[in-house]
């Protein structure tokens, strides 16, 4: 599984997660910047991720949707603040409401994702910072861990195929 380390601090307000791809960074950079990519490994295996709107242009908006077996929608953004292709991007990554506008009630992640050579292949390093402990407790509580690497350990098939 490319998922190789998983670290929340509480006192940083920080979950990091590490993972190593055999393909090169701009391969799987192409993951991120192509949204019919994206949405094949955004959400865990049984929630898939549509994206409305994708651009990984600095100032830009992404709107996605989950949809879980039962068929309910689950809607996120992303604010998208820095783009360095292919080593990495910055982005707020927040819950949205069903016309996919902020939800102000729940946290926002400020998220940075790194992709460096490493081993023949791809370090990805996702930090994601939060603005209080309560925040990121309450993501930790949602099952975000669980739910990020599941995700991200779909990438190795996808890049493979």
């Amino acid at each position: 599984m490319p998922v190789t380390d998983v670290k929340h601090d509480m006192d940083n307000l920080t979950l990091t997660i590490v993972a190593d791809f055999a393909a090169p960074p701009t391969r799987i950079w192409e993951v991120y910047a192509d949204p019919r990519q994206l949405e094949r490994v955004w959400g865990p295996p049984t929630y898939p991720a549509t994206f409305v709107d994708h651009s990984l242009t600095p100032g830009s908006r992404c709107t996605y949707y989950m949809t879980s077996p039962e068929g309910e929608k689950y809607a996120g953004y992303w604010d998208v603040t820095e783009t360095n292709e292919p080593s990495d991007f910055s982005f707020d990554d927040g819950f949205a409401d069903a016309d996919l506008n902020p939800d102000p009630s729940m946290p926002v992640g400020r998220n940075v994702y790194t992709f460096t050579e490493h081993a023949g292949g791809t370090r990805a390093t996702y930090v994601a910072t939060y603005a209080s402990a309560e925040a990121l407790q309450k993501v930790l509580d949602m099952g975000m861990v669980e739910g990020a690497t599941s995700a991200i350990n779909q990438i190795d098939d996808l890049v493979a195929s």
